[in-house]
């Protein structure tokens, strides 16, 4: 039973599939000008080459918050189930903060917080 349900889920998913691809393919639009391979931002033309370096600093910025705004967003469920566990969830999670201030020391000595 259970075998049938698979197999006939998985035909179905590739029959839809292919069937949005094809239809995609018969009713899009087909123009092809050299304007279209040009980057741009918000319909400016750029100047100079795209391809411009930046600074490391900014990506590690973006990661550094991505991360501790992940791991923040953990505290969430915890929170909604923290009298049901007690004293557990409460050591359980004094780790975790434990492990996440001494993550955003670590970033702020290393001057990973500073803009220069």
């Amino acid at each position: 039973m259970y075998f049938t349900l698979f197999i006939t889920v998985i035909l179905t998913a590739i029959v839809l599939v292919v069937g949005a691809y094809v239809v995609a393919k018969l009713i899009g639009p087909r123009s092809y000008n050299p304007v279209k391979g040009e980057p741009f931002e918000c319909g400016i033309p750029t100047r100079g080459s795209s391809w411009i370096p930046l600074h490391v600093g900014y990506y590690l910025f973006a990661i550094l918050f991505l991360m501790f705004d992940i791991e923040t967003v953990f505290l969430y469920p915890w929170a909604v189930v923290v009298k049901q566990f007690g004293v557990m969830a409460l050591c359980s999670i004094g780790f975790f903060l434990l492990v996440l201030v001494f993550g955003l020391a670590y970033a702020w000595r290393k001057g990973a917080l500073e803009w220069k």
